[in-house]
């Protein structure tokens, strides 16, 4: 990890200037359009191009952002903040075309590969979640095939239809025939709700991929499935994605295709608190649609999600360097 930030690429501070005052940026980071040398850059992916029921998820990371005013840096407990671990800038937004689904996706690609050319990695906030391809496209060239741990309602390993070859159904499929993958050391939690086929999720479980339902996660528990993971994943690097509509749309119901039956919304963040424990190289939160949203708490918790996996990052990563020295 780099060394923290100096004054002149700080955070804005919250004792001095309100936080709901100033252009918003995620957890009030400084704004970077074109970064070197940090340790995470997060990246917003304002796109639904790939939405196949409710659209809306373009406005997420404005709205992620606009909400994550509310969240220090310093997690209660947990000593140092993230901030004092690793650098971190918010680089904006990726300008994506709405019109069609190759330029957005080689848009996508090109931009988060040149980020990871100066930068060690990204959180992106979607955007809809067929984006993810284009981020495993990108990590791929740095880090070759990657672990995967998904968290989502929906397998997301579909084929293309009614000629949306890259719609938000379709990015795990992509990417395990391009490669990109590990099979054998993907997870994929919080599955449950209704498919197109008795047959949906065939596709991955014959490629190796573990399928943790959102039955099977009740039962094993945050503990349970994180050691379910650690077993798979190992010390591979890992790429985490996040599609809001697992957690229970009772507890975020601003997204486009709710699943009742999830997790709560303390569930997911507490499987998340183990993610440091491996060895994470990018992150993404995907598919909030504010326009869904109900005072806002969909886009709060995808914030408080976003939080949590830059301090894993830089646990994950802290841990590694002690490891180093010795």
């Amino acid at each position: 990890m780099t060394e923290a930030p100096q004054s002149g690429s700080r955070r804005i501070d919250s004792h001095i200037s309100p936080r709901y005052a100033q252009l918003p940026t995620f957890m009030r980071l400084p704004l970077d359009r074109d970064p070197r040398g940090n340790d995470v850059v997060v990246i917003g992916a304002p796109y639904d191009g790939g939405t196949s029921y409710r659209p809306g998820a373009r406005f997420g990371p404005r709205e992620i952002r606009a909400e994550s005013g509310l969240i220090h840096g310093v997690g209660i407990d947990r000593g140092p903040g993230v901030f004092d671990l690793i650098k971190c800038v918010d680089a904006g937004d990726i300008d994506l075309t709405p019109f069609n689904q190759h330029i957005a996706m080689e848009t996508a690609q090109r931009h988060l590969t040149g980020l990871l050319k100066d930068n060690a990695a990204f959180l992106m906030l979607g955007g809809d979640h067929s984006l993810t391809l284009a981020a495993l496209r990108a990590v791929h060239e740095q880090h070759g095939p990657v672990a995967v741990v998904h968290l989502d309602a929906h397998s997301d390993t579909n084929p293309a239809m009614i000629g949306g070859e890259f719609h938000h159904g379709t990015p795990f499929r992509h990417g395990i025939e391009e490669g990109l993958i590990r099979p054998e050391a993907m997870v994929q939690l919080g599955i449950r709700g209704h498919n197109p086929k008795p047959d949906s999720l065939d596709y991955a479980r014959g490629h190796g991929v573990r399928i943790v339902t959102a039955d099977e996660f009740a039962e094993l528990g945050a503990a349970g499935a994180a050691r379910l993971i650690g077993e798979r994943v190992g010390d591979l690097p890992v790429y985490v994605s996040v599609d809001i509509d697992v957690v229970d749309p009772a507890f975020a119901p601003g997204t486009g295709t709710p699943a009742p039956g999830g997790p709560s919304s303390r569930e997911v963040l507490a499987l998340l608190r183990t993610i440091g424990d491996l060895n994470p190289i990018g992150f993404d939160v995907m598919e909030v649609s504010p326009l869904y949203d109900h005072a806002g708490i969909t886009s709060v918790l995808a914030t408080e999600i976003g939080a949590e996996l830059l301090f894993q990052y830089a646990r994950a990563h802290q841990k590694k360097e002690k490891e180093n020295r010795t």
